[in-house]
């Protein structure tokens, strides 16, 4: 399918209808089958001014202003691609590469795949998250759907993962990258999706050492209009439990908009949705803010089978409380280089998620903060997991993310920053070597 994809894509066509950032209007129309509508966004990155400038005054961008450098991987339902906007190559401004996410609509409608690849694309036009994807635009013809989003050179923490001594990540690493993903986690509850698929493969990390969570092709939505219930919760004294934790509930449809992340003023959608700041000594003093889709729920088999959630493998339906789950997962298997119930084969695996208590191997060491946050984070009744209710407001007070500053995490110095990349292949670890069909650094 690649080799016919990378043929199909000179047949697709970049349209832009609205290029105005304040517009709400949707990124993607499937009335024009050829066309692509920019999502409205706010970006000063080399992509949206390339596309931008290249849109001109016909409101237009052909594929051909877009050369397809290397395949990066492909997917359930796609490839994706390392493109340059050929058109925007010197001058001082140096090389625009995007990642070119195809898919093939006979293959979507074939596999009954189609509404995953639309929720996708759905979910990509809200965000608007320094942790999660920006979406330049997305194009389509009768044969081809295309969805550019940001390239990020460091690849994936599987495969960085597999770079470290013993395969495995130090403590601090490990609190660096889990913290991003608690926030980027924190932010998509907020906009009332479920993540659901959350491995380290799903975790790109970006230029700077930051990470990027990608592939929303699984996630679930709730309808606009039905955002989760935002709540003020007044975070609970050292010798108080959550049965005691008192409650300030709002109105989700009328108040919910001017609620957003506690803390992180840079953190918003694209629904324009705001938190209203706090004043000092106000009746909001000690009060977090937590917005839980807990009664967005699924009936759906998905993930990947080291990453389910008991609820999923029994069938029993889930809500939210899966995400905290497979974060559990992916910081143990960043600290131990391995997932904590990984069978002989599948069923064996589906078996161990479902009945096997969880244990901790020797070595390496690893601090009982860790621990404690592996454990509560991996309890097998959803509603008693650390998260399911009050979300990432409970994750973030755990002592293993003591010291963190939530507001500054993109303040502070990633573990590892991929070297400078290279197009010509005069940097190592970059995508031009020839002697590989596939890229070092893949998406999916």
């Amino acid at each position: 399918m690649p080799i016919v994809l990378a043929n199909n894509l000179h047949s697709a066509k970049f349209d832009s209808n609205n290029v105005s950032p304040f517009s709400t209007a949707s990124g993607c129309s499937s009335s024009a089958p050829s066309s692509i509508s920019r999502p409205p966004i706010v970006c000063a990155t080399d992509p949206c001014d390339a596309i931008r400038r290249l849109i001109g005054s016909n409101g237009s961008i052909a594929i051909s202003d877009l050369r397809a450098i290397q395949r990066l991987g492909s997917g359930d339902i796609g490839s994706v691609y390392l493109a340059e906007i050929k058109t925007c190559g010197g001058g001082g401004g140096g090389r625009v590469l995007v990642a070119a996410k195809v898919m093939d609509k006979g293959e979507l409608e074939g596999r009954n795949k189609s509404a995953r690849a639309k929720t996708e694309r759905e979910i990509l036009e809200m965000l608007d998250h320094p942790f999660l994807p920006k979406l330049y635009g997305c194009a389509e013809n009768d044969k081809l759907t295309c969805l550019l989003t940001e390239f990020c050179p460091g690849g994936d923490l599987h495969l960085l993962r597999q770079r470290q001594p013993a395969k495995r990540f130090d403590e601090h690493a490990v609190r660096f990258y889990a913290a991003e993903l608690v926030v980027a986690l924190e932010y998509l509850h907020v906009l009332g999706i479920i993540y659901r698929d959350l491995k380290p493969e799903n975790v790109l990390v970006r230029s700077d050492g930051h990470i990027m969570l990608t592939d929303f092709d699984l996630s679930l939505k709730s309808e606009y209009g039905c955002s989760p219930t935002a709540q003020f919760v007044r975070g609970p004294r050292p010798s108080s439990s959550p049965s005691t934790t008192s409650t300030h509930r709002t109105n989700s449809c009328n108040n919910f908009p001017n609620c957003i992340v506690p803390g992180v003023s840079c953190f918003h959608s694209k629904r324009g949705y705001r938190k209203k700041p706090a004043r000092l000594g106000g009746p909001t003093d000690g009060l977090e803010f937590v917005a839980e889709p807990v009664d967005l729920r699924s009936m759906s088999f998905v993930g990947t089978h080291e990453y389910l959630a008991p609820e999923i493998v029994a069938g029993e339906g889930h809500g939210s409380a899966v995400d905290w789950w497979t974060l559990g997962v992916f910081i143990y298997e960043l600290l131990y280089g391995g997932t904590p119930f990984k069978g002989l084969n599948e069923d064996r695996t589906l078996a161990n998620i479902v009945a096997r208590g969880l244990e901790f191997p020797k070595e390496p060491a690893v601090s009982s903060a860790a621990r404690e946050l592996i454990s509560g984070l991996l309890v097998k009744d959803p509603a008693k997991r650390l998260g399911s209710t009050t979300g990432a407001a409970a994750v973030k007070r755990h002592s293993f993310f003591g010291g963190v500053s939530w507001a500054l995490l993109r303040c502070e110095v990633p573990p590892h920053v991929p070297p400078a990349f290279s197009v010509d292949g005069r940097s190592s670890g970059d995508l031009s070597d020839d002697s590989s069909a596939e890229a070092p650094v893949e998406y999916y």
